[in-house]
């Protein structure tokens, strides 16, 4: 029977979402493609214990996450029917609709139908009566907002969410949906936009601004950049590795020769810190507080490792940004 280590407050920091009471932990665990039937079920369940025992507290989720879909839920559900029946209130769950979930028109995007439908799938999935955060996983060109996010006051409503966020929205979208739930009652906790060096789109089109001016928090997916953001491709593309089986996320025209030999750079700085490139690229987002979590996936119980160790050293001066910069932006 598992027991959760004793220390596990003792060295992760946790950081305030936005203007709430909820603290997440600086590293948080996506089950987006390790948890389904094509994963040993033990290493899943090794996965989720080290990253409880390191003081990973949230395990964020979706109705779609599998592969198959659902397939994730359920092995979560498992996992805490098995390990954490005890740890529930130790724990921030998460989970999202929004993308195609099942056939027909009431089977994705964001009308009231599909996303309460949804939430009820996915805790039935987990075994749970709630969620801690329920989100709307994308906004949907043909729906009024103030449905979505009146559908997501409901799920508050009804004990089945304590907060709610939103993803992949743009900083004017997400000023909307933070106006309709504050008339509504339900204040927008959290965003999850894709945001890494790689990627600075949130930078970019002022998203960060918009989220400091709510202060809503945030929580970033895909700061690896799928695992280009490691030490996988410094000679270039390995075999076994995403890249090379032109997984729809990650093919092999993204890794070009110029980007392996930005990624060389970067590990260099990397070296100079004393981290790895993933943990230099994780630090990155988290620097300066902006990003209240990173949130990473793991294909073993060393991945989640060495992801938190990142948290070390979350400073960076004036220098390292700017050798950074000089690489990504020459």
């Amino acid at each position: 029977m598992y027991t959760a280590h004793p220390d596990r407050y003792t060295d992760l920091p946790y950081r305030r979402t936005g203007r709430s009471g909820l603290k997440l932990p600086a590293i948080s665990l996506g089950l987006w493609h390790n948890f389904g039937p094509d994963r040993p079920v033990d290493t899943q369940r090794a996965i989720l214990r080290r990253a409880f025992d390191l003081g990973v507290t949230h395990f964020d989720l979706a109705n779609n996450y599998g592969p198959p879909p659902g397939a994730a839920e359920s092995a979560l559900g498992e996992a805490l029917k098995a390990d954490f029946g005890s740890y529930r209130d130790e724990l921030v769950i998460s989970t999202k609709a929004g993308y195609l979930m099942w056939p027909g028109p009431y089977g994705e995007w964001g009308s009231r139908k599909y996303l309460l439908s949804s939430l009820d799938q996915s805790l039935s999935r987990m075994g749970l009566d709630h969620v801690d955060i329920f989100y709307s996983h994308r906004p949907d060109p043909e729906t009024p907002l103030e449905e979505t996010m009146g559908a997501l006051h409901s799920a508050v409503q009804q004990g089945k969410a304590l907060y709610v966020g939103i993803s992949n929205y743009s900083a004017e979208q997400t000023r909307e949906a933070a106006r309709i739930l504050g008339e509504l009652g339900t204040p927008l906790l959290i965003h999850q936009p894709r945001y890494s060096m790689l990627d600075r789109r949130p930078e970019d089109e002022g998203l960060l601004d918009a989220l400091d001016e709510l202060q809503v928090g945030s929580i970033v997916f895909s700061p690896l950049e799928q695992g280009l953001l490691s030490s996988r491709y410094l000679d270039g593309i390995p075999e076994g590795s995403r890249a090379a089986s032109d997984s729809p996320f990650l093919n092999s025209d993204a890794v070009t020769e110029d980007l392996v030999g930005q990624l060389r750079a970067l590990d260099d700085i990397a070296k100079g810190r004393g981290q790895t490139l993933a943990q230099l690229a994780l630090a990155w987002v988290l620097r300066g507080g902006r990003v209240t979590s990173a949130l990473v996936g793991a294909s073993s119980p060393q991945q989640i490792e060495d992801s938190v160790a990142a948290t070390r050293n979350l400073d960076f001066d004036a220098d390292e940004l700017a050798r950074v910069d000089a690489i990504l932006k020459p």
